[in-house]
């Protein structure tokens, strides 16, 4: 029944030009099917290229059960919202409604706006950001949906956005004077009345670890959870089933309380005295946290004389915060709002503080303005598990990176899934005439001084011969710091780095130039989507080992450990397996695609486990040749080259 839509002269051949059905693509739907029908769990690791989107979406709309469908990303959540599900509807003549839910920080709040307008007029606010906030408001007026991402003329990372958006923390619910405008509200309640709802792994996730106030009553209604991108779900989840405390919670609250003061209690002096006093003892506390990008064990950081102190004092302004906003109560939305803020921060400092309770990963994070306190409990399998027996329906998880060596295990236990079916559909590309891996001769060994330099000398003929067009991944922001440096010294062409500007801002420049080079981590090895010969060559700093001292990583060996696992061979390896498969899948995005994918890590030959990340990757034609890579490099181009004469005499 499912396959006629996929097969020649079927619903998506006749609305989508140019689709060829792939018969992966119709099983995996066919799967989807089954799961949905029968109420049960499904695992799909799907290859690149499968088209794994339209497979879970055509079962999804013909079966018209009330579907939540999670992404990774809000990128990824807009594109299956305004490209592939109308393709989709239109294509199958679906008739149901179809709604976009993002979380709270994602749409302008009414009341924060009229509140920060208010304060601006007594000269609190620098000219730029009163600026921004006149486009704002005039935006507003003519919004439907209030989603800040669609008022172009405010840059997405622009300070004025927190200030007019809210929180868990700082929303005043059925007591805000602009409840019934309010945009969250009206997007949740479209959410309850569709058919499909699109949301992203981190609202999802923090509905089902705290039923979130409207959206909690969104997910209980839903029959069918179809989780892309599933691989991230895991460590997301372990974020949502914990506590946090961050600076910048504490920052907001200040604001929050100054604001209260000078636009509703302006005879309460010492309600700006309490708010500088939060405010100063978040940024000391930040200061004896160490440097940015830094994780840490909260367990023994707790011990430090410095970080006590510090401790005291922030507990000491909330204290006296809480006392002050006593005396408030009754007179503002606002500070009444404020008061329950600051009673929930002090139970969350008192329990981040005993670090005794077991069962339990204690870390922080730093962010050159910001950290952030953690309580990860070590494993969320019984909880994920606990809240699928309550929901029932069918649970879909899909990706095109979740089996480790063919086994789903890793991913399946993390998660306390016990599905009914998982399948491994592998990509239609031809890996044998499409890329080539290298794993170079001679390599130095991973952590060895000096790692950059060489590498630079290693690869700077390659780079050059394929004329930029290359993403060099690393494993660590030094790395990428020490790469550039040494590529800036020693290469015509430009040098791209992560963290010199915006993702979307590197990746529009990249594309632009043509032949440049870009380094980067974390957020470039997956979701990144470069197709054609602009991207012919992507180097891999070393195999993907999340650092020892990482507490997460930590946290979990221990749980391994209690359980009388290996953690090396069941945490650690399938956690570098699973980033290296999504590093190595920017190369190949489409059948006309070709490319170079060199990984420069010994230990791929040299260790036995080398052979699980082998077996592991597509079935690309391996040689330890850098020679071999200028060859194949030069040939691409040959073929590149004849191409566009054909196409300039046509």
């Amino acid at each position: 029944m499912i396959a006629k839509f996929f097969q020649p002269g079927g619903a998506l051949e006749k609305a989508i030009p140019g689709f060829q059905a792939r018969q992966p693509q119709i099983d995996m739907a066919e799967a989807v099917g089954r799961a949905i029908q029968h109420q049960q769990q499904l695992v799909v690791e799907a290859g690149t290229g499968t088209g794994k989107t339209f497979a879970y979406l055509v079962p999804a709309l013909i079966k018209g059960h009330k579907t939540i469908i999670s992404t990774g990303s809000k990128n990824l959540q807009e594109q299956l919202f305004y490209r592939d599900l109308p393709l989709m509807t239109q294509a199958l003549g679906y008739t149901g409604k179809v709604a976009l839910l993002k979380g709270r920080s994602n749409y302008l709040c009414l009341d924060r706006l009229s509140r920060q307008i208010t304060e601006s007029h007594g000269g609190f606010v620098d000219p730029g950001m009163l600026s921004q906030l006149v486009t704002i408001r005039s935006w507003s007026s003519a919004t439907k949906t209030g989603d800040i991402s669609e008022c172009d003329s405010i840059a997405e990372d622009s300070p004025v956005i927190p200030t007019i958006t809210s929180t868990n923390d700082n929303c005043l619910g059925r007591e805000c004077p602009s409840f019934e405008d309010c945009f969250v509200v009206k997007a949740r309640r479209k959410a309850m009345d569709a058919d499909v709802v699109v949301v992203n792994h981190h609202l999802f996730m923090a509905d089902l670890a705290i039923k979130e106030t409207g959206f909690g009553e969104l997910i209980p209604e839903a029959d069918v959870f179809i989780f892309d991108e599933a691989h991230q779900i895991p460590d997301i989840a372990s974020q949502y089933f914990g506590q946090s405390l961050s600076s910048r919670q504490v920052q907001d609250l200040a604001k929050d309380i100054t604001i209260g003061y000078r636009t509703e209690a302006r005879d309460m002096r010492q309600l700006e005295k309490t708010a500088d006093r939060l405010s100063q003892a978040a940024s000391d506390m930040r200061l004896v946290m160490g440097e940015p990008g830094f994780r840490g064990n909260w367990r023994e950081a707790v011990n430090s004389p410095a970080i006590q102190r510090e401790l005291t004092r922030l507990n000491d302004a909330l204290d006296l915060a809480h006392d002050v906003l006593k005396l408030a109560l009754g007179r503002s939305e606002l500070l009444d709002a404020a008061f329950e803020r600051t009673t929930l921060l002090k139970a969350r400092l008192t329990r981040l503080c005993d670090t005794s309770i077991t069962g339990y990963s204690y870390w922080y994070e730093c962010t050159p303005r910001h950290f952030t306190l953690h309580i990860t409990p070590l494993s969320v399998a019984e909880k994920f598990h606990e809240q699928i027996e309550k929901q029932k329906g069918a649970w879909i998880f899909t990706s095109a990176t979740l089996a480790v060596d063919e086994d789903f295990s890793h991913f399946s236990h993390r998660l306390g899934l016990q599905p009914a079916e998982q399948m491994s559909l592998t990509s239609p590309f031809d890996y044998e005439q499409q890329a080539l891996l290298c794993v170079p001769r001679f390599l130095p060994e991973p952590n060895s001084y000096g790692l950059a330099a060489k590498l630079v000398t290693l690869m700077a003929p390659v780079i050059e011969a394929n004329q930029g067009r290359c993403f060099f991944l690393c494993t660590s922001h030094q790395m990428v710091r020490d790469l550039a440096e040494g590529f800036r010294a020693c290469l015509d062409l430009p040098v791209l780095v992560q963290g010199e500007t915006s993702k979307q801002k590197l990746l529009s420049e990249y594309l632009e130039l043509g032949n440049a080079l870009l380094i980067a981590t974390g957020a470039f090895w997956e979701g990144i989507d470069v197709r054609g010969q602009a991207l012919s060559c992507v180097i891999i700093d070393k195999l993907p080992f999340t650092a020892p001292d990482d507490p997460l990583l930590k946290a979990r060996i221990e749980d391994c450990r209690l359980r009388g696992g290996d953690p090396f061979a069941q945490v650690q390896i399938p956690d570098a397996v699973i980033t290296l498969k999504q590093g190595v899948g920017r190369l190949i995005r489409d059948q006309q695609d070709k490319g170079v994918l060199v990984i420069c890590d010994n230990r791929l030959v040299t260790r036995p486990y080398g052979a699980v990340f082998l077996r592991s990757l597509p079935p690309i034609p391996r040689t330890r040749d850098v020679d071999g890579v200028g060859q194949f490099l030069s040939g691409l181009h040959a073929e590149q080259q004849a191409a566009d004469s054909q196409h300039s005499e046509a």
